[in-house]
């Protein structure tokens, strides 16, 4: 009997945790759902591989390849460089590696597609000249997708600074944000970073498909806008998009906080522990840090907290693996006595802890959270009520759409100088773990949990989206 043909298709994340975990997920359910596909992930690095990174490539199934491309240099950067241009600059320079990886792949096998993210969009050329289908893997949500869809034509039609326009912007589908709500890159139009940007966004039309993490349910008015016919009224110009989510970390880690974590969870009562933490890249001010301990003392409430080293750029540990999981003391930069006073209240673990098995967790009431996408689909996931801190990059339209439309999410009140008191603290601490409003937020969550498991089962839409998807991979390359 003839073996089946496997299917084979490239995928390139860029740098970053929080790109790498859902691009790999997505591979394992694509495997998931059809076996008569191959992958090969293609990692991209501006120095060695973290920990984490070499964890999540070391478990990787059999029909998952990895391949790291070289280091990229920035000694022509001495003073350093901000996390996000730092991503865009790693994916363009490694454009000759990743043209010899793509000759090196085809010359063994064809390939049926390449994927990668908004920021390789540089990348598109490569694929292009091997004639490889090419597509985009947009792990945020489909709102903050409709903006940069809209990007070019904004960037024409808007005379002023975004967050300077007197209303909301109104995006086709999409919730009226605010320009102050916009992603960074947004809220200044003369900047580098802006420019890069804009540039980037011009591009996805160019690709044969965009799959984007998320789910019908949750963002019925911007996925039905770019999936409208051109000429359509509300409708935003799109190549085919397929949302496919909600896509959340699978496995489970045996790490030391991990039964840490796990033991002091057995012995707290069902649903009463808030879990703080702000991903793999988010930190805090000293200010802010010792505001938001004081708020966790003074609520009363149970609490696990993930604590990182302060630093004012908040986004300081995105790509730097020191701060996002080095082991230290969490006393050097909590106040004085805090540990001693909230021992029977509250664990405090450093840099890391097991995510997924907290949030799934009985005694878990509720999640505060940066709002990165990642981890809102995982609050969504095992339906945890949140409170919304967004931090950096598309954080603030999600707290939005979390706060005002889905209304499964509080959010604390900043001073004007943008600091949390622990006052403010306190009141959605409070009201979130055992208030009314907490009891109707969990409610709404219990229902997008539902809806995102709906998504996921054997007919729902996400399933069915996947599979139009492979077979249009399948497609392209029997038409080859």
């Amino acid at each position: 009997m003839a073996m089946k043909q496997k299917f084979h298709i490239a995928i390139l994340p860029s740098p970053g945790i929080s790109h790498l975990i859902p691009f790999v997920e997505f591979a394992k359910r694509l495997l998931l759902q059809n076996n008569n596909f191959h992958v090969t992930c293609i990692i991209p690095n501006n120095g060695p591989p973290s920990k984490a990174t070499k964890a999540i490539v070391e478990s990787l199934p059999t029909s998952i390849d990895s391949i790291f491309l070289p280091p990229v240099s920035f000694n022509d950067f001495p003073n350093g460089i901000v996390p996000i241009l730092q991503i865009i600059l790693t994916m363009s320079r490694s454009l000759p590696s990743l043209r010899h990886v793509l000759e090196s792949l085809v010359s063994k096998a064809h390939l049926s597609a390449f994927l990668t993210d908004l920021f390789g969009t540089d990348t598109l050329d490569v694929a292009k000249e091997f004639n490889i289908p090419a597509f985009i893997f947009f792990p945020s949500p489909a709102t903050v997708l409709s903006l940069f869809l809209m990007a070019p034509k904004l960037d024409v039609t808007v005379p002023c600074e975004f967050r300077d326009l007197p209303g909301p912007m109104e995006i086709p589908g999409a919730i009226p944000i605010r320009g102050k709500d916009l992603p960074e890159p947004f809220q200044n139009r003369k900047s580098e970073i802006y420019k890069c940007f804009l540039n980037l966004a011009k591009r996805l039309t160019e690709v044969e498909g965009i799959m984007v993490n998320t789910f019908t349910d949750m963002e019925f008015g911007a996925i039905k806008a770019m999936q409208h016919q051109k000429g359509e009224p509300n409708c935003i110009i799109s190549p085919p998009v397929y949302p496919i989510g909600p896509i959340i970390q699978t496995g489970s880690s045996s790490d030391d906080h991990g039964s840490e974590c796990s033991t002091w969870l057995d012995n707290q009562p069902c649903g009463s522990v808030l879990y703080v933490s702000f991903g793999s890249g988010g930190t805090l001010s000293t200010e802010q840090l010792k505001e938001l301990a004081l708020g966790l003392e003074m609520s009363g409430q149970k609490f696990l907290w993930v604590v990182r080293r302060s630093n004012e750029l908040p986004s300081a540990a995105y790509l730097n693996s020191q701060l996002s999981q080095g082991d230290f003391d969490p006393s050097e930069v909590l106040p004085n006595g805090f540990l001693g006073r909230t021992k029977g209240q509250g664990l405090v673990v450093a840099s890391w802890a097991p995510q997924i098995e907290i949030l799934r967790h009985g005694s878990t009431g509720g999640f505060l959270t940066h709002c990165g996408w990642n981890s809102t689909l995982e609050g969504v996931m095992f339906g945890k009520p949140l409170i919304a801190w967004p931090l950096f990059a598309e954080q603030e339209m999600n707290a939005v759409m979390l706060v005002e439309v889905l209304k499964v999410a509080l959010r604390p009140k900043a001073s004007e100088s943008g600091l949390i008191g622990r006052e403010e603290i306190v009141k959605v601490v409070k009201g979130l773990i055992e208030g009314e409003e907490g009891k109707r937020l969990g409610q709404r969550m219990n229902d997008l949990k539902d809806a995102a498991n709906r998504a996921l089962s054997k007919d729902g839409s996400s399933t069915r989206a996947l599979s139009e998807l492979a077979s249009k991979w399948q497609n392209l390359e029997a038409s080859k």
